[in-house]
């Protein structure tokens, strides 16, 4: 897993200037998704939802970043230990947060190891076993290392929500070279595990937490935030070779890992497992009941007063994306100056592309942007990704698109509505108010630097 990395940012997702050619060769042997997205744009309910195998709503704290999660949730690395599996991870794991509070002895992934083979290691002979890494690329703040791979600025392609210039162009060729860091990375750990002798027998899954550090991306509902690569391989079970259409989600991969392994899916669990798409012999769509996918969100970092959240639903097909904004009246990005829901959220560190935003939010070309960015947002917005890939142009409240708008916002109902969302049906909404466990944040401190280009204070104070 890549820490906050978007879905097309990878060669075999058509990327003209990124080099990944061990995540390449991956996908060429095994499934492709074009259609996989996180549950949450925020790392700790992503990765929550990814372990429990429900929608974020349903696990109260642990719907916000720098939460906890109540150990009364299964996960399913629990489950596949209890039945006999070696279970760990590296990294991340669940997280950033505090598990104690939620009255978990170690982390909801397992144990944690160094590395894989000290995990391997530890492997009675012939026990199935599930090791998750999670990687720390590309995750901001990006090492100083564009200059030091083979990356085409020229070729880069700047998305049009964000200003094509030199400092984003550089920007995203940190981001590209953190990306081919992790593309080594996954290398590094088919080596060992085709030195163990476990190749064939091993699933393995390429995949990310949530959408990219750059505004509009992570901590949005903007399918910048929410759709991740998503690569299963497996060749001698699962014919490989396809590219899959069907709308997915990282929180299937729960009830899949639990159905592979013989042990029954708990009914909690609100996902669906993508056994039967592996296990089909085709392409495109396999199950066309997954026309949709539905993501949430709810308080990201500390960054408004009171630490006040921005929560959100949102319903995406092949051709719309509807998104509802519950607290309209709340800077989407964060109080500002510091917008602190786009990384870095103190200006504590380099952030190219923000910080060229924040400068020039007046010149013509970037004020429209940082206006999508930054500012306050409507109820609803919705958009036409057939005409509007990036995401531009709310068209809510065009006629033209009234039917459809209502279409997707009953479609969405009805889904929160069977899975018990207290947006929607009533009820007590945990994540709200809920402990922050990232004490610093609090009270931002911008850095020098930050302070004297944008005119800040040494020190803010969002707690009351």
């Amino acid at each position: 897993m890549s820490d906050n990395h978007s879905w097309n940012h990878l060669g075999c997702y058509g990327d003209p200037v990124v080099k990944t050619p061990t995540i390449d060769s991956l996908a060429m042997q095994g499934i492709r998704f074009t259609n996989a997205y996180c549950a949450a744009p925020s790392c700790t309910p992503a990765r929550a939802s990814m372990l429990t195998g429900m929608d974020i709503w349903k696990l109260e704290e642990g719907a916000n970043l720098w939460g906890t999660i109540s150990s009364k949730f299964q996960v399913f690395t629990d489950m596949l230990e209890e039945s006999g599996y070696l279970v760990g991870f590296q990294g991340k794991g669940w997280g950033p947060g505090n598990y104690e509070a939620g009255g978990w002895e170690r982390n909801p992934a397992g144990d944690q190891y160094e590395t894989f083979q000290a995990f391997l290691s530890q492997r009675e002979k012939g026990q199935p076993f599930t090791y998750w890494f999670s990687s720390r690329n590309p995750h901001r703040p990006y090492s100083d290392n564009a200059t030091k791979v083979d990356i085409d600025m020229d070729a880069i392609k700047v998305p049009s929500y964000l200003p094509d210039n030199d400092s984003v162009r550089m920007d995203m060729a940190d981001y590209y070279a953190e990306i081919q860091s992790f593309d080594s990375e996954v290398g590094a750990f088919l080596k060992l595990l085709e030195e163990s002798g476990e190749m064939e027998n091993t699933l393995i899954i390429v995949c990310s937490d949530n959408g990219w550090q750059m505004p509009r991306g992570l901590a949005n509902l903007y399918t910048f935030g929410t759709k991740i690569p998503l690569i299963v391989s497996m060749p001698d079970r699962f014919k490989g070779g396809r590219v899959i259409a069907d709308f997915v989600g990282l929180s299937d991969l729960a009830p899949t890992f639990l159905e592979l392994a013989d042990i029954a899916v708990p009914n909690e669990m609100t996902t669906k497992s993508l056994v039967n798409i592996l296990e089909s012999k085709g392409d495109g769509t396999i199950e066309p009941d997954r026309d949709f996918m539905v993501t949430a969100r709810e308080r990201h970092a500390f960054v408004r007063a009171g630490g006040a959240g921005y929560g959100g639903r949102s319903i995406v097909t092949k051709d719309y994306l509807y998104i509802r904004n519950y607290e309209p009246e709340q800077w989407p990005a964060g109080d500002p100056p510091l917008y602190g829901d786009v990384d870095a959220h103190m200006l504590h560190y380099p952030s190219p592309t923000k910080e060229y935003m924040l400068r020039y939010r007046e010149k013509e070309g970037v004020k429209e942007l940082f206006n999508l960015a930054f500012d306050k947002r409507p109820v609803e917005e919705l958009f036409d990704l057939r005409a509007d890939p990036y995401q531009l142009n709310n068209v809510a409240e065009q006629a033209e698109y009234h039917n459809t708008k209502e279409m997707l916002s009953k479609k969405l109902d009805a889904y929160l509505t069977e899975t018990g969302d207290p947006r929607v049906i009533g009820g007590e909404m945990k994540w709200i108010g809920a402990q922050y466990f990232a004490e610093r944040d609090k009270r931002p401190t911008p850095s020098k630097n930050s302070q004297e280009v944008f005119g800040l204070k040494k020190e803010y104070n969002y707690e009351n």
